[in-house]
């Protein structure tokens, strides 16, 4: 069920203990030279509405939020962003508008790393008001972490930024979008995790291109077989969790 598409009476009748609404999240930002700014907000909202074709009587997905915490690329250019604060805000007011609504079940499915932080805590902010909910969030790719390692050749096994992976879904869901002859080996980024502790740099710093990892080994072959695989194991997790009972929220 997709919640902009149903009428306000529609929307009253849905069991409020039962269903699970999604919210996909995601942002729009530079990727590099050779993929699009909307490359997050296209993977995101793929994957969203296949997941809610799969399990159509147990979610209500909402349109994707398109815009991100995407401050740390904002010296690269061609990025929207929210401030961190005003983006926990803005998800915490959206996941609580649905929560007075009477819903119980909420879930964010991210698809910007950016946005975990916020997300988490805007989670965390929210459960003080409405402990009795199952409050929800989660990054597509770290639902099928695995499945997306089993697909990659690069060193990362992991979703970076306009790297191996991003470039492969694209390749798939929007191959005219992939500048090819734009393409390297961005592998050259530095992490921002060293010995355990964490390293606050933006993506200026960062990388020399603003992207990272190994995009020159995508190819929409990658991407076919990457993209039903996360859909797979995401909407099986899902599924799972829409299953929980409420009292496990006392």
């Amino acid at each position: 069920m997709k919640y902009a598409e149903m009428t306000a009476v529609e929307l009253k009748n849905i069991s409020r203990e039962e269903t699970l609404v999604i919210l996909p999240i995601a942002a729009v930002e530079q990727h590099g030279p050779h993929m699009p700014t909307g490359t997050d907000d296209i993977i995101c909202t793929a994957v969203a509405e296949k997941v809610e074709e799969r399990l159509k009587e147990k979610i209500v997905l909402l349109p994707t939020l398109w815009l991100g915490a995407s401050q740390h690329h904002l010296r690269w250019g061609a990025t929207l962003t929210s401030r961190v604060e005003n983006y926990e805000t803005l998800l915490c007011e959206i996941c609580e508008s649905l929560l007075k609504d009477g819903f119980r079940r909420v879930m964010i499915l991210n698809g910007h790393g950016g946005n975990i932080g916020p997300m988490q805590i805007a989670l965390r902010r929210l459960q003080v008001d409405f402990p009795n909910c199952q409050l929800l969030a989660a990054s597509y790719w770290s639902i099928a972490e695995e499945e997306i390692a089993s697909v990659m050749q690069g060193d990362c096994k992991t979703v970076g930024h306009a790297c191996e992976a991003e470039t492969s879904l694209i390749m798939y869901l929007r191959p005219e979008l992939v500048r090819s002859a734009r393409v390297e080996n961005f592998d050259d980024y530095a992490p921002d995790l060293v010995d355990g502790v964490y390293v606050c740099r933006d993506m200026f710093q960062r990388t020399s291109a603003g992207a990272t990892g190994r995009p020159d080994l995508a190819s929409a072959e990658k991407g076919d077989k990457m993209f039903s695989q996360i859909v797979k194991r995401v909407s099986d997790v899902i599924g799972h969790l829409t299953e929980e009972p409420l009292s496990n929220y006392p």
